[in-house]
């Protein structure tokens, strides 16, 4: 008997394949995937009906390069990690809008697993393991925990 899905995935990416594979990796991973988005708008309809504690999300979606937006939002609203998928990493905020890292483009199933395993134990346990390849860390958790500024 299979295990029952413990993370609610919310996909924002606007290429249609792509998502689609993603949809199915993360289906094999366990997890419940509960919807793609190719727009702003489009992820926050799904966030505030479905709450997902995990988002990929890619950096230029098809109204501009709103992904950090996006994440910035999803954090604060709904406590979702982050994860960015992007061909353009310097794109991203310094500040990572709150997401727990980036995944450059392209990319393979075996990161995408990894990186759904790294997200797992922080969602889970609040704790950070080990940086998966092709991953880039966010600043703020790699931040001794006395070093980081109160919100």
């Amino acid at each position: 008997m299979t295990e029952p899905p413990d993370l609610r995935v919310l996909i924002v990416e606007d290429q249609a394949l792509l998502a689609m594979e993603l949809e199915l990796v993360l289906a094999d991973c366990g997890c419940d995937v509960v919807g793609c988005a190719m727009d702003r708008a489009g992820a926050f309809d799904v966030a505030g009906r479905e709450r997902p504690d995990l988002a990929l999300i890619d950096v230029n979606l098809l109204d501009g390069m709103t992904g950090p937006q996006v994440a910035q939002q999803l954090v604060a609203d709904h406590g979702t990690a982050v994860v960015f998928l992007t061909a353009n990493p310097e794109q991203i905020p310094d500040g990572f809008s709150g997401a727990l890292g980036a995944v450059s483009k392209p990319f393979d199933e075996q990161t995408i697993r990894a990186v759904v395993g790294f997200a797992r134990q922080f969602i889970l346990h609040r704790t950070v393991g080990e940086t998966p390849r092709r991953f880039r860390l966010a600043p703020w958790l790699t931040t001794p925990p006395g070093d980081i500024a109160p919100h």
